[in-house]
């Protein structure tokens, strides 16, 4: 898989804490068209795992259902040697607003 700066990114905020796409989108200022097929191919890559959050847990709070993702082993990796390519990728997430501390399904 071919490392962008905005992949760089998106597995920083990952490791940083940020678990839905939603989430990093805010904190980045990314847009949707470029989180959610990064996410979709990073979890494909098998660099990430997701899973949905509970249907009752969303529908209590009157929202769509979230998908919450976490780095692999293999991700981790990855986020290594991106950052060595692409230093500057972590300080995006300087003045973000913290990640929830919600709890994934």
């Amino acid at each position: 898989m071919r490392i962008t700066l905005s992949t760089a990114v998106v597995l920083s905020g990952i490791d940083r804490g940020y678990r839905y796409g939603f989430e990093l989108i805010e904190a980045t200022g990314l847009g949707a068209g470029t989180v959610y097929p990064i996410l979709r191919r990073l979890e494909a890559s098998r660099l990430l795992v997701g899973a949905w959050e509970a249907v009752s847990v969303s529908r209590a709070e009157g929202r769509p259902p979230r998908r919450y993702y976490r780095l692999t082993a293999a991700g981790e990796s990855v986020l290594e040697d991106a950052l060595a390519k692409y230093p500057g990728a972590a300080a995006v997430f300087t003045g973000a607003p913290a990640p929830s501390r919600a709890q994934e399904a």
